[in-house]
């Protein structure tokens, strides 16, 4: 998906946790941009992501956002490895999971972009980004031993966070 994606009525409220009338409302009131597609609104993923405050994610985004700000950290220090691991792991999610193909050129589209593009996406809470980085294709980038010690670190961080 892109930011520019256009999303119906429907799409956007359920992106925005409301109704579908709301998002009506919200156009009528010249507070969210669209365009017309015959009689029909359509809403740029980016508007809506304007509109909405700071995110607060969920607690598996969160940590798939941990472990994405230390891959960012490998991947600064090795652009062309890092992206030559990732190219092969797209090809490979293509070949096991044919319905990723949607993620893949996304990502694939990123990687072309250059590494400012894709260190954004790998550190963004926007939804597209948080979206993409659940089908990552830098599996691999991070050791088994790192990625336990930043699971683990996590898990502390977090469970303080909730204890009274």
């Amino acid at each position: 998906m892109t930011s520019s994606e256009l999303l119906t009525t429907r799409q956007a409220a359920e992106f925005l946790g409301c109704s579908r009338q709301h998002v009506v409302d919200l156009c009528d009131a010249g507070r969210l941009p669209f365009a017309r597609i015959g009689t029909h609104r359509r809403i740029r993923r980016r508007d809506l992501e304007a509109l909405t405050p700071a995110r607060t994610l969920r607690r598996e985004a969160l940590r798939s956002l941990w472990l994405h700000r230390a891959v960012a950290g490998k991947f600064v220090t090795d652009p062309p490895g890092a992206i030559t691991m990732a190219r092969a792991n797209l090809r490979r999610m293509l070949e096991v999971e044919p319905r990723t193909q949607t993620y893949v050129r996304a990502w694939e589209r990123l990687l072309e972009a250059g590494p400012e593009a894709v260190l954004e996406t790998m550190t963004s809470t926007s939804a597209e980004a948080v979206e993409l980085r659940q089908n990552t294709p830098f599996a691999g980038v991070l050791s088994d031993a790192e990625r336990q010690a930043i699971l683990r670190a996590f898990a502390e961080t977090t469970t303080s966070k909730t204890r009274p």
